[in-house]
């Protein structure tokens, strides 16, 4: 069983940085494609970003490209969502996932709030 813990998130101010970990327990992460998915009040939960665990192949969404950076620490078994020149509009939760199969696990989420 993985175990997915997010942490790092917290209030911003526009144009400020955050650096999200996507810590795992149980199993070995560095099998998993990871995800971070963002959702705001009153809008559906939306892909930010992934990176395969095939080739370490990365994915963003229009909105963040060029502003977040994913990379994984197989190692210490974490993947950073690394957050620049934040928005007001990227407020959310933010969650990860991981995926090997048919099997997907979430982690609770943790809150960003860019904000003046």
């Amino acid at each position: 069983q993985l175990q997915l813990v997010e942490s790092g998130g917290g209030l911003v101010q526009p144009g400020g940085s955050l650096r999200l970990s996507c810590a795992a327990s149980g199993l070995s992460l560095d099998m998993y494609h990871v995800g971070w998915f963002r959702q705001a009040p009153g809008k559906e939960r939306e892909g930010v970003s992934s990176i395969s665990s095939y080739d370490e192949s990365t994915y963003y969404a229009d909105s963040v490209q060029g502003r977040f950076t994913i990379s994984r620490d197989n190692t210490e078994k974490i993947v950073y969502l690394q957050m620049n020149s934040l928005k007001p509009e990227d407020t959310a939760v933010y969650y990860c996932n991981a995926i090997r199969g048919p099997t997907t696990y979430w982690g609770q989420g943790t809150q960003v709030t860019v904000s003046s």
